[in-house]
C-alpha cells in the first residue's frame, strides 16, 4: 500500500450563506483568539503541545490497562486504581519469537532458544512479512491459541529483481540493492509453515490454488489448535478462496468460501471466531457492496451479520454479542454498535442462531475509536469532533460510563485560529456527497482574493475528512492559513468507508475519477469572489504526488504551482501487490497504463512544479521522479528537483522541519 505522507496542504474558505446551501456546508469551527501566536514550522511539524491530548489505551488483561500518561505508560484497574508494573502477573507460558537474520527461533517456557527455521539462502526469509504488506498482513509468525504451535512464512525472493539504492553514507558510496516485484514481473513465492513446539517438527500447508505467485494472507486459527485457515489469493487479485488445513499435517481440508470480483477482491481480516461456539466472523465487501461482517461455520454457510449499506469494523466478541463500529450514521462518524446473538439447538443438536437488532452506543456526535477489553466486559472511547478536541472514557460493554479518563484542552487556546468549514461538494458524477475541509487566512477580508492551496492525497485507503477535531486537520494547514492562504483538503471517489462502488471505480484508471472529483472542489471554490483563480496550487505526497503531477498536467490552465512528494509517475514501475490490483497489467490494460502514465504527459507542464524524494525510497523507487524528470529535459520543460538523500518513502524526524519549509517557501515564492 502506498503510504500516505504525513505533510498536508489545504484550502480554506469563508462562504456566503448561499454558498453554504450550495456547497453543503454543514457545520464550523470557528476562529478564536485573533490576538494569539502565529505557529512555527517546529509547531506545526514536531511540536506535541500543538496536537490535542490523546489517551490511547491498551489492555493488559481483562482486568488491566494502560495510559500514556506525563511521557510514560501507566498502568490502571478497572476501578482506576494504578498499579504498579512490577506486581503484573507475566503472560504464562507463551513463548515469544525473535528472528537472528536469516533465523527464525523461539524463545521457550524455560528461556532457552530452540530454532524453528534456518534460511538456505539470502533469497529466503522465515518469519517475516510477506506481500509488501498488503491484504492486511503485518507479521509472519501466527501463534495457536494455546501456544503449542507457530504458523510462519517462508518467502522465497529468489525471482524478484533487484532495485539499487545509493547509501551516500559510506566513504565512496555504496549501493544497497533490494527486492522490488514490479508490476508484471516475477514476484515472490510464498508458503506457510505450522511448527509444533511439543515435537520440534514442521509441516508445510499443502496449498495448491493457483499459480505459485499466489498470495496467503489473514492467517487465522481454530480456537482448538487443530486448524490452521488461510485466505488464498490469485495473482489477479480477482479470486480468493477461504481454505481450512489441519495442522497436524498440513492437509488441506476444504474450501470453505469463495470471493469473486471482475474488478478485485481484498481481504482484509483474519476470521474470528464466536467464544465457546464452531462459528465465525468475516469481513467482505464483495457479497453486498460495502465492507460488511458474516456469520459463518466451516461447512460454508454464510449469513449476513451487519446488514446495513455502510462500512462497518469488527470490534469484538463474546459469544453471544458482537460489537462492531460502522459508518452507517455518516462516512466522516465512527460510532459503535452492537447487536446480540441468541442460541437454541434444533432436534439433532446443532446450534441455530437469531440475529438481533443492532443497537447503537457512542451517542455523541463524532469520530469514536473503541479498544474494548478481552473478556467485552469494558471498552474505551477516544473520541472528538470538529470542536471537540479530544474525550476518553471507560464504558461498560453495553455503552454505560464509568468514568472520565481524560478531556482534552484545545491545544490551540494561545494560538491565533483560523475558521474552519466541513461540508460536501458534489461527485463529478453526481451520485455521492464528497467531504472537505476549509480553512479561512487569518484575519479574512471578503473584499480580498486569496490564493489557494489545495492538498491532496485521493488513494485507496484513505480518508483525509473526518468529524474528528478540526476535521482531521494537520498543522500545517493552519500554518499556511495563518500566512494568509485558503486552505482545501476533499476526499474523492477511489478513498475508503464508502462502500464498493465509491472505492472501486479507481479500477484500471488510477488518477482519473479522482482528478473529476477534485475538479469539482475547484470548481466550487472558483466561484467564490475572495478565491483568486489565477493563484491555484496543489501538493501531495505518495499517490498524493501522482494526483499533483496530473492535475498539474491535465489541468495547467488551472494550476500555477505544485509540489509532488514521492510520486507515483508510471504504474509499470510499482510494485505487484498494490499496483496490478488496481491497474492490472500493461499487458491486460495497455490503454489504461498510457492514460496514467505521467512520462506522457511532462510535454504538457507549463506551471511550477517542485518535485521532493527520498533518494532510497523503497517504496515509490527512484526511477519514477528520475524519468519524469528526464522527460521534461527531453522536452525541454522545466522542472524543480529536490532529493532528500538519506530519506526513505517519507522524511521524518527534524528533517521534516527543511521539507515542509521548501515546500512552504515554494508556494510563498511562486503563489
Amino acid at each position: 500500500m502506498i503510504r500516505n505522507s504525513l505533510t498536508a496542504a489545504a484550502v480554506l474558505i469563508l462562504l456566503s450563506p448561499a454558498a453554504f446551501a450550495q456547497s453543503g456546508v454543514v457545520s464550523v469551527h470557528p476562529a478564536s483568539n485573533p490576538d494569539g501566536k502565529v505557529l512555527t514550522m517546529e509547531d506545526a511539524i514536531v511540536n506535541p503541545a500543538t496536537r490535542p491530548q490523546r489517551a490511547y489505551p491498551r489492555w493488559v488483561d481483562s482486568k488491566t490497562y494502560t495510559l500514556y500518561q506525563g511521557g510514560d505508560w501507566k498502568f490502571f484497574d478497572i476501578s482506576g486504581k494504578e498499579v504498579n508494573r512490577k506486581d503484573l502477573k507475566p503472560q504464562a507460558m507463551q513463548p515469544r519469537t525473535i528472528n537472528k537474520g536469516k533465523s527464525l527461533c523461539i524463545l521457550d517456557p524455560k528461556g532457552d532458544t530452540v530454532t524453528v527455521a534456518n534460511s538456505e539462502s539470502d533469497q529466503i526469509t522465515y518469519g517475516q512479512s510477506v506481500s509488501r504488506n498488503e491484504f492486511g498482513i503485518n507479521g509472519g509468525i501466527f501463534w495457536s491459541p494455546s501456544g503449542t504451535r507457530l504458523a510462519f512464512y517462508r518467502k522465497d525472493e529468489s525471482k524478484v529483481t533487484d532495485f539499487p539504492l545509493l547509501d551516500i553514507t559510506t566513504r565512496t558510496g555504496s549501493l544497497v540493492n533490494i527486492k522490488y516485484p514490479m508490476n508484471g514481473m516475477a514476484s515472490e513465492v510464498v508458503s506457510l509453515g505450522i511448527y509444533d513446539t511439543r515435537t520440534g517438527k514442521t509441516v508445510w500447508a499443502d496449498v495448491t490454488d493457483f499459480d505459485d505467485d499466489r498470495y496467503l494472507t489473514n492467517i487465522s486459527w481454530s480456537p482448538d489448535d487443530r486448524y490452521v485457515f488461510i485466505q488464498v489469493l490469485d495473482r489477479t487479485q480477482k479470486h480468493c478462496r477461504l481454505n481450512q488445513y489441519r495442522a497436524d499435517d498440513g492437509s488441506f481440508v476444504r474450501t470453505i468460501l469463495s470471493e469473486d470480483n471482475p474488478r478485485y477482491t481484498e481481504p482484509l481480516d483474519p476470521i474470528r471466531f464466536l467464544k465457546g461456539k464452531n462459528e465465525f466472523i468475516y469481513r467482505t465487501d464483495n457479497r453486498d457492496g460495502y465492507r460488511n461482517l458474516y456469520l459463518c461455520d466451516t461447512l460454508g454457510t454464510v449469513r449476513r451479520l451487519t446488514a446495513v449499506n455502510a462500512d462497518v469494523e469488527y470490534v469484538g466478541n463474546d459469544g453471544e454479542t458482537v460489537w462492531y463500529t460502522s459508518a452507517e450514521v455518516s462516512p466522516v462518524e465512527n460510532h459503535l454498535f452492537k447487536v446480540s446473538l441468541s442460541w437454541k439447538k434444533n432436534q439433532q443438536g446443532v446450534d441455530l442462531v437469531k440475529i438481533g437488532k443492532p443497537v447503537r452506543l457512542t451517542k455523541e456526535e463524532g469520530w469514536h475509536d473503541i479498544s474494548m477489553d478481552p473478556d467485552c466486559k469494558f471498552y474505551v472511547d477516544v473520541w472528538s469532533s470538529l470542536n471537540v478536541p479530544g474525550v476518553a472514557n471507560l464504558m461498560t460493554s453495553d455503552g454505560q460510563r464509568v468514568r472520565n479518563l481524560m478531556t482534552a484542552p484545545d491545544p490551540l487556546a494561545d494560538y491565533a485560529q483560523c475558521e474552519v468549514d466541513f461540508g460536501t461538494v458534489k461527485s463529478a458524477d453526481g451520485k455521492y456527497d464528497n467531504w472537505y475541509r476549509l480553512f479561512k487566512p487569518l484575519g479574512f477580508d471578503p473584499s480580498k482574493k486569496y490564493p489557494v492551496i489545495l492538498y491532496v492525497y485521493g488513494g485507496p485507503h484513505s480518508q483525509m475528512v473526518n468529524d474528528s477535531w478540526l476535521g482531521q486537520v494537520r498543522m500545517w494547514e493552519m500554518y499556511m492559513a495563518q500566512r494568509g492562504y485558503v486552505v482545501y483538503v476533499q476526499d474523492n471517489r477511489g478513498t475508503q468507508n464508502r462502500g464498493e462502488e465509491f472505492e472501486k471505480v479507481i479500477h484500471r484508471q488510477c488518477g482519473q475519477n479522482e482528478m473529476a472529483d477534485q475538479m469539482e472542489g475547484i470548481k466550487m471554490l472558483k466561484s467564490l469572489p475572495w478565491v483568486d483563480a489565477d493563484r491555484i496550487g496543489v501538493h501531495g505526497w505518495s499517490y498524493g504526488g501522482f494526483m499533483t503531477i496530473s492535475l498539474m498536467t491535465n489541468y495547467p490552465d488551472v494550476f500555477k504551482v505544485g509540489v509532488a512528494g514521492g510520486p507515483v509517475i508510471d504504474w509499470k514501475w510499482y510494485e505487484i501487490m498494490y499496483g496490478e490490483r488496481y491497474m492490472d497489467t500493461m499487458e491486460t490494460n495497455p490503454e489504461g497504463f498510457a492514460k496514467t502514465s505521467l512520462i506522457n504527459k511532462a510535454k504538457d507542464l507549463r506551471g511550477k512544479l517542485l518535485i521532493c524524494q527520498g533518494a532510497i525510497d523503497n517504496t515509490v523507487v527512484w526511477e519514477h521522479s528520475l524519468s519524469f524528470v528526464q522527460e521534461c529535459i527531453r522536452n525541454n520543460v522545466q522542472v524543480d528537483y529536490f532529493p532528500y538523500p538519506v530519506a526513505e518513502h517519507n522524511v521524518m524526524g527534524r528533517d521534516r522541519i527543511h521539507l515542509m519549509d521548501k515546500v512552504s517557501n515554494y508556494f510563498n515564492d511562486y503563489l
